[in-house]
């Protein structure tokens, strides 16, 4: 009989499929890890690269055969290029960072259904109004009015850093309903933040979306909001 590995005195096979379940486990946490910086150095990637072209989020589907990188955006066929050379230099860079075989990851581009939903999108318009020199004031209230007319329940803008002179401060503007607690706050609100280097100094930009409420979750959340209270029409009385 071997002696116990963890020095607990008990049978050696327990003793065994212990450690195997405690590895299986430390390898499940890595695995978890990794794919969260993946999925961290990708968005940051295509971010900064598609940043003209209305770029949405990324979804990474691991299928047996290869990975699938799916780049929402605006302008997809800004993204794509002259006869598809732009998501295939896309794809060369991807493969060489993350160490890819050769075939084993596929980029593709994907239209947002509604630009007015995306907070991504929503935040570097207002990024690009302010750097072409538009006020504060009228560039935020552009983005409310447009999100708003998109079918968002709710919409917040903040602006803070050197707005105007030396003296950094911060605006917030909002239109509609918002919710700012509870597990809805995953399904409902939507949200990005960006760095604008104006020349007196950086000026933060958030915004916050509300989305709809849509069963088919094309356009909105698919789970209805815990408060939500349906009032059907009484059914007939048949028996009369």
């Amino acid at each position: 009989q071997l002696a116990c590995p963890l020095d607990l005195g008990c049978h050696s096979v327990l003793c065994v499929l212990l450690l195997q379940t405690m590895a299986a486990a430390v390898s499940k946490k890595r695995k978890f890890v990794t794919d969260g910086i993946f999925y961290a150095e990708l968005n940051e990637f295509l971010r900064r690269e598609l940043a003209e072209d209305g770029y949405a989020g990324v979804e990474v589907r691991v299928t047996p055969q290869r990975t699938e990188i799916v780049i929402r955006a605006t302008r997809t066929q800004s993204v794509l290029g002259e006869r598809g050379r732009r998501i295939k230099e896309l794809t060369a860079v991807v493969q060489k960072r993350f160490n890819f075989k050769e075939g084993a990851v596929e980029l593709y581009a994907e239209r947002v259904a509604s630009r007015g939903l995306s907070a991504m999108v929503q935040a570097e318009s207002l990024k690009f109004k302010l750097l072409s020199g538009l006020a504060v004031r009228k560039a935020c209230y552009g983005i409310l009015r447009f999100v708003m007319e998109s079918g968002a329940k709710g919409c917040e803008c903040v602006v803070s850093g050197k707005v105007r002179g030396q003296r950094a401060q911060g605006m917030k503007f909002r239109d509609g309903y918002m919710i700012h607690s509870g597990n809805p706050t995953k399904h409902y609100i939507d949200q990005a933040s960006r760095h604008v280097y104006m020349r007196a100094g950086i000026v933060g930009v958030t915004v916050k979306i509300m989305l709809p409420y849509d069963p088919t979750g094309k356009a909105g959340a698919k789970i209805p909001q815990p408060d939500f209270v349906q009032v059907y029409e009484p059914k007939e009385d048949l028996t009369a």
